[in-house]
């Protein structure tokens, strides 16, 4: 593996893909050894990788965990195009050339009690990266992540551990990997999985809601990724309640840092509405700064 160029705050370097494993629907995880990513990366932020040597064009990737210790990111992704299905032909020990890590992360300190972290699709990610997060840094911090999608999720689900008198009571199935943390966990979906709320995450989230009492919901704070129309809804979720929400946005975007201008987004600011980059800017906002989640 080729030394690192760090170039501010980001590095080039080729990383070696460790391992591959897929799942239904043309998702794959992979893991990476990408040691100056992996010392400086933070939940909420991306890496910009070369899928094949073939395509110039890099495809931007949350990062959904970082171990410094073995110098390793994880990424999980969706055959979507081009570059994902010769990303899925990569064989273990190819070089992957990667720009990392990039963006702002979410916030890292003085969290509420009760975060509720709530990922869909290939948002699920750094929500798993934020939650791990939350959980070696702070302690009497009660984080529940509820995870939506409408393809089979990239694990084996079972039932939870821990049990949410908040919750419909079957409603039980969970990521096997938070519940071994002591994270609780829920999911949704509209496909009719065993254990799965029936319906869209944000319906789960206001049952969740609904059914704590009024001092306890003081103490949530939101944070999400996933498709547009869904961090919409949860956008406007937060808004009902009067709770702080972070989102992260996802675009299409060519250079990944900050030249271009090709994924930039209207934000309300404290100088009035302005276009900012997804890419440096973000990709996490505050959600109710964000002005397509408005209503017109």
């Amino acid at each position: 593996m080729t030394h690192p160029v760090t170039r501010n705050t980001l590095h080039v370097e080729q990383a070696a893909l460790l391992s591959q494993d897929e799942y239904a629907s043309g998702q794959y995880h992979i893991r990476l050894q990408a040691p100056a990513t992996a010392a400086h990366a933070k939940p909420g932020q991306f890496v910009h990788l070369q899928c094949d040597p073939t395509l110039y064009m890099r495809r931007p990737m949350s990062i959904m965990r970082s171990n410094p210790q073995s110098n390793t990111i994880d990424v999980l992704y969706k055959v979507h195009g081009q570059g994902t299905r010769l990303l899925a032909k990569r064989k273990i020990g190819d070089q992957i050339d990667l720009i990392g890590p990039i963006g702002r992360p979410f916030k890292m300190t003085d969290y509420k009690k009760r975060p509720l972290l709530i990922g869909g699709g290939v948002g699920i990610p750094p929500m798993v990266f934020l939650v791990e997060h939350i959980k070696n840094t702070t302690r009497d911090i009660g984080p529940l992540v509820i995870m939506g999608s409408e393809i089979p999720f990239p694990f084996k689900s079972r039932p939870a551990q821990a049990m949410l008198q908040e919750m419909p009571a079957d409603v039980i199935a969970a990521m096997p990997l938070l519940d071994d943390w002591g994270i609780p966990s829920r999911l949704a979906s509209l496909q009719g999985y065993a254990g799965c709320f029936n319906g869209y995450v944000t319906d789960l989230a206001r049952h969740w809601l609904d059914n704590l009492n009024p001092d306890a919901r003081d103490q949530v704070e939101i944070f999400s990724c996933g498709p547009t129309p869904m961090l919409k809804a949860v956008a406007q979720l937060a808004s009902e309640y009067g709770l702080p929400c972070q989102v992260a946005l996802e675009e299409y975007m060519a250079c990944a840092v900050g030249g271009c201008a090709g994924c930039t987004v209207l934000i309300e600011t404290n100088k009035g509405p302005a276009m900012q980059r997804v890419c440096v800017d973000g990709p996490i906002f505050d959600a109710s700064t964000v002005m397509q989640f408005q209503d017109s």
